[in-house]
């Protein structure tokens, strides 16, 4: 099962710096990216969770499930509403909406480093940030996603006595917080994936 919590688009990326529509339209972009990823992935199920109705929308065009977030209270809570659904998969990862290269042979990637029972982390390329998490099973422990998430999920395992690992994907890695975030994937995005018009869509998310 992926899990991915998505934030109501007026209220995401404050830090890119742009005007509600075009951080709208980035989001838009993100997720789909995020969502055609997992889709063609051996992901079995995707669920979205949120209470953003673009983002239903867009969920439903590529083929996952959404999970109502009346409250919309962070992240963790985000993920707890899905671990309901989780009980009936062996694992689950959870992904953010803003790694925007991510590609289906990512997700594979994480999910086959994984062990057999624990938690695999994959940090964000800052290292403190949580860009993926994959458990097996899927409540083998809680999440912690606040600051320095990714030193805090490590934690949450050993706490749990469960196996630990740390994984490393470069794609998944990156993530969009801030605008010169989002000009690093506009710019090398080509050379980093196999998205070749990834920058081009970028620019024009942003009217240029």
């Amino acid at each position: 099962l992926a899990i991915i919590p998505v934030k109501s688009f007026d209220a995401a990326k404050s830090r890119l710096g742009l005007g509600a529509p075009a951080r709208s339209r980035v989001c838009e972009l993100m997720l789909r990216e995020v969502l055609e990823a997992c889709s063609a992935s051996r992901v079995s199920e995707t669920l979205v969770i949120t209470r953003e109705p673009r983002a239903s929308q867009i969920a439903s065009e590529c083929g996952a499930a959404v999970v109502r977030d009346e409250s919309e209270s962070g992240v963790n809570r985000a993920v707890g509403l899905a671990d309901e659904a989780a009980s009936a998969h062996g694992s689950s990862i959870v992904l953010p909406q803003d790694i925007p290269l991510v590609e289906a042979r990512d997700i594979d990637a994480a999910l086959g480093m994984a062990p057999g029972r624990g938690a695999l982390v994959i940090p964000s390329r800052q290292l403190d940030g949580t860009n993926a998490l994959v458990r097996t099973p899927p409540d083998i422990m809680e999440t912690r996603y606040d600051e320095g998430s990714y030193a805090a999920h490590t934690e949450a395992a050993r706490s749990a006595r469960v196996r630990a690992r740390l994984g490393f994907v470069r794609r998944i890695m990156i993530d969009v917080d801030t605008r010169e975030d989002l000009d690093y994937v506009a710019a090398r995005g080509a050379a980093v994936s196999s998205k070749p018009d990834i920058g081009g869509r970028i620019r024009a998310c942003l009217g240029g």
